[in-house]
């Protein structure tokens, strides 16, 4: 097998990522912090994420399907692993073999739980008003759950990362919930949830997006770390004469001779071409350089006029700071996230 070094990576800092699970954790206490790690760690890599954070005490993990669960096997000693998805008749088999909790969250799944489970412990999702998973209200309190061994029961908050009635409603809902439906612990906050405050801590949090450099809400400014550092090779540099145009529809023009460098990203490696035109840029050595240009499928043009001596093979670090990125390019943080792509290889500092 010949190996053939990647032209993209991302440069993944552990120590930021520890930091931010302990500054949540810390803001959760006395409830438990655990992590979600679906979608591959939030595309960082879910058991490199798992590792990391269970080395530093974390015990409890989520992921969305059982073929995400059932990559992350052997679990680390100690570790807790939940299926947010629940369990359809097609994932029977995979949920009595692995040591994984699905997360019930309609009657159908109840009963098939009940029925093949075997007695094993499971979560319970209630939906509070966001309408996507989970029980309703009047069916986990009217008995659809008597006999199951609930581990966590949990709900989701819909508008967490904005101030609105809708928070406290939810809060208030769930509360009388756990008052009327047994479970060992109660789960309801996500990574902004735990900026809301300690009411909305409950037993266990469940932070994702805060983990990885995200920032949810104003509370985390300045106590939320970059963790993700993409990196692109330049394929070559060339000089562009003042009048000529760069790229596809000619939307860039030099304003006087310029030294243009072409990197190995685009499109299908999630870089989209909504980053052209709103400040999207790389670095070199401390030097910026704005992109220009459309953003291709896998090539990008980047201003490097006043970027020194860069040149072929040199690496360029993308500005990736996520809330900078989401407010100028207008995705979100976890679209800028997952949508980087299976070309970049990950490598943890």
């Amino acid at each position: 097998m010949i190996l053939v070094p990647p032209p993209l990576r991302l440069r993944l800092d552990r120590d930021a990522l520890v930091a931010n699970w302990r500054w949540l954790a810390a803001q959760s206490a006395p409830a438990v912090c655990g992590a979600a790690i679906k979608a591959d760690g939030y595309g960082v890599g879910a058991r490199a994420v798992m590792h990391h954070l269970a080395a530093a005490g974390c015990r409890d993990f989520f992921v969305a399907t059982w073929g995400e669960a059932a990559a992350l096997m052997p679990l680390p000693a100690g570790v807790s692993l939940s299926v947010l998805h629940g369990v359809a008749a097609s994932d029977m088999v995979a949920a009595r073999t692995l040591p994984v909790r699905p997360v019930l969250g309609s009657l159908a799944q109840v009963a098939r739980w009940r029925e093949a489970g075997e007695g094993r412990p499971c979560d319970v999702m209630v939906d509070t008003g966001m309408n996507r998973l989970g029980l309703r209200v009047e069916e986990a309190t009217g008995g659809a759950l008597d006999d199951l061994r609930v581990e966590t029961l949990m709900s989701h908050l819909a508008s967490a990362d904005e101030d609105g009635d809708q928070n406290a409603v939810q809060l208030a809902t769930f509360r009388a919930v756990r008052e009327a439906v047994p479970a060992r612990r109660y789960s309801l906050a996500n990574s902004a949830g735990i900026c809301l405050g300690r009411d909305f801590a409950f037993d266990l949090t469940r932070p994702g997006l805060a983990l990885y450099g995200g920032t949810p809400r104003g509370e985390a400014q300045g106590h939320i770390r970059q963790v993700v550092f993409p990196e692109t090779r330049v394929i070559q540099t060339r000089t562009v004469r003042s009048g000529e145009t760069v790229g596809y529809g000619a939307t860039w023009t030099a304003l006087r001779d310029s030294r243009i460098a072409i990197a190995n990203l685009g499109y299908a490696d999630g870089y989209l071409r909504c980053h052209a035109g709103s400040g999207g840029a790389a670095t070199w050595q401390g030097r910026a350089l704005p992109l220009i240009g459309r953003v291709s499928m896998d090539l990008v043009a980047f201003d490097a006029s006043d970027a020194g001596t860069v040149g072929e093979s040199d690496w360029l670090c993308l500005d990736y700071d996520l809330p900078a990125t989401a407010a100028r390019s207008g995705l979100s943080q976890y679209e800028l996230l997952t949508g980087l792509g299976s070309r970049f290889e990950r490598m943890w500092a």
